[in-house]
């Protein structure tokens, strides 16, 4: 009996001091990707992304335990403080980073991998009244810009990009950048210190828009020189 209280014990202390060690992990991962992060303190207190992360992780503990009901009353207690709607169901990998977060909704069935950095405004949801896997799949550091909607049961390979506002419905490679409503790839990307830069991401309709353009200009010019 005894030896069964010191082990009960022993656990307990190991998955506190693991607790611990995760969330100054979070804290470290906020102050690495967001420059206005200026303390721990500020961190801790003001920044929804990381409490919705806390909610989020006692939810999921809870749901991995089979306690019903009350993983999901705290997901939504969470969503009412920060605007962040995480279900307790989800996987979700290490350092991972909810930016602002207001509007942000992960699915039940979502995964994501490790150091992925999410913006306000992203889901990653379903796209109807599917069963089983019916959310996206998302790799190891992923960037997902604001208000970017990854649908359905779908793949986003690992070191890919999702610019901002772009529909992804379909499966997206490794080390891909996607934009566009639908999400279209390309393989251009462009970064300082390691940071998607938003807003120079080129659209490639747009890029084969003017191709076909100069293209024409050509052509014009051939049959006036034949004429």
């Amino acid at each position: 009996m005894q030896e069964n209280l010191k082990e009960q014990k022993k656990e307990s202390s190991i998955s506190l001091i693991r607790g611990i060690k995760r969330v100054k992990e979070d804290i470290n991962n906020i102050k690495d990707k967001d420059p206005a992060a200026k303390s721990v303190f500020e961190i801790i207190l003001l920044y929804p992304g990381f409490h919705a992360l806390l909610a989020y992780r006692t939810a999921n503990k809870l749901k991995r335990w089979n306690i019903p009901f009350l993983p999901r009353l705290i997901s939504q207690f969470a969503r009412f403080l920060t605007g962040i709607e995480i279900h307790p169901a989800a996987k979700i990998g290490e350092r991972f980073f909810i930016d602002h977060g207001m509007g942000v909704v992960i699915g039940e069935t979502t995964i994501i991998g490790d150091d992925v950095l999410i913006y306000q405004g992203v889901t990653l949801g379903g796209t109807g009244k599917d069963t089983g896997k019916r959310h996206p799949t998302v790799g190891d550091r992923v960037t997902i810009g604001a208000g970017a909607k990854v649908l359905g049961n779908i793949t986003i390979g690992s070191d890919s990009n999702i610019g901002a506002g772009s529909v992804v419905i379909d499966d997206v490679p490794e080390h891909s950048t996607v934009v566009g409503v639908p999400g279209h790839v390309t393989r251009q990307r462009f970064f300082v210190q390691g940071q998607l830069l938003h807003n120079k991401i080129p659209d490639p309709i747009t890029c084969e828009i003017r191709r076909l353009t100069y293209e024409i200009k050509e052509l014009k010019q051939k049959l006036q020189n034949e004429e």
